[in-house]
């Protein structure tokens, strides 16, 4: 499989796709609805998170979960390790929770105190990252089993941050916010002593005027993707923070986006039941997924591994 694309929502169905007919695929009929979607780096499996997580191996015919993780909530969000072995998934109970992809396992368990709505691990490996309903941006070593740092963007008046992304190179972070603003900060090695300086305010932007659902680093980060309640996904220099691009031709919410290993295209999710497929360089969709044979409700989530 050179290019795998699949999406869900809720219409409790899991949707691949040919990225270049734009035919589905194939469908998995799920009894949840799929808030998260992440494919392991081999392209051997795809991970389903709501309420359970499933884990389902994309070389059989038959689309069943080889893996479960059963949860008492619902997950928000999760994130592949880089050797695939292990996974992390935050959960709207405050929970943050790291499973063994090889058997259905729970090794670590965070309490966060309060709603996690996204997580990411950091490209160390080492420590996990997460964002709350409390507007805090929280640091757990992995190895220590604790929280190690923790900041708010605004604290005067904290606001749910929605989503955070990082960089390949661990250099930067981003997050997002329910009120559309985007916070960028510098990262040292998070790992050596208590300095208050690990994380470095570099800029903040209104994105949207609306709710921003998604933020997103492309590989080579120098560019991020936000989408919103306002209908749009839009993109950004991470150099000067010009806004570069608007992808305005879905009609309802814009909840998830995903960049191509040369970030060159983005794949987006929406509310009006589509999943587009836009050339960066040309700001054009080049292909829809939908209709007859597409999602029948809103599309929540999307993972897109072209590598």
């Amino acid at each position: 499989m050179s290019v795998i694309l699949a999406s869900a929502g809720y219409d409790s169905t899991i949707k691949f796709w040919d990225a270049l007919s734009g035919a589905c695929s194939r469908t998995v009929q799920v009894d949840f609805q799929v808030n998260t979607l992440q494919i392991t780096n081999d392209k051997r499996l795809l991970g389903a998170g709501g309420a359970p997580i499933r884990l389902y191996d994309l070389s059989r015919s038959k689309m069943n979960p080889i893996m479960s993780y059963e949860e008492n909530t619902v997950v928000s969000s999760l994130m592949f390790a880089a050797d695939d072995n292990w996974l992390v998934a935050a959960s709207e109970d405050g929970s943050i929770k790291i499973w063994d992809t090889r058997a259905p396992r729970c090794q670590r368990h965070f309490e966060n105190g309060s709603v996690v709505n996204d997580v990411v691990i950091h490209p160390n490996q080492g420590e996990i990252m997460s964002c709350d309903k409390d507007g805090t941006v929280k640091v757990w070593d992995l190895s220590e089993e604790r929280e190690t740092y923790r900041l708010t963007p605004n604290e005067t008046n904290p606001v749910s941050l929605s989503s955070l992304s990082v960089a390949s190179n661990g250099s930067i972070l981003v997050t997002s916010s329910k009120d559309g603003e985007v916070y960028m900060w510098a990262m040292s090695d998070l790992a050596a002593g208590d300095s208050k300086e690990k994380m470095k305010s570099v800029r903040k932007l209104k994105a949207h005027d609306d709710y921003c659902t998604r933020i997103l680093l492309s590989s080579d980060a120098k560019h991020l993707a936000t989408c919103s309640a306002d209908s749009t996904a839009k993109i950004w220099n991470t150099s000067t923070f010009d806004l570069e691009t608007v992808l305005d031709k879905h009609k309802k919410w814009v909840w998830d986006c995903a960049f191509s290993a040369d970030s060159a295209y983005l794949v987006t999710a929406s509310s009006d039941n589509y999943v587009r497929l836009w050339d960066l360089a040309t700001n054009e969709v080049v292909r829809e997924y939908g209709g007859m044979s597409g999602h029948q409700k809103p599309v929540t989530c999307c993972a897109l591994n072209d590598i």
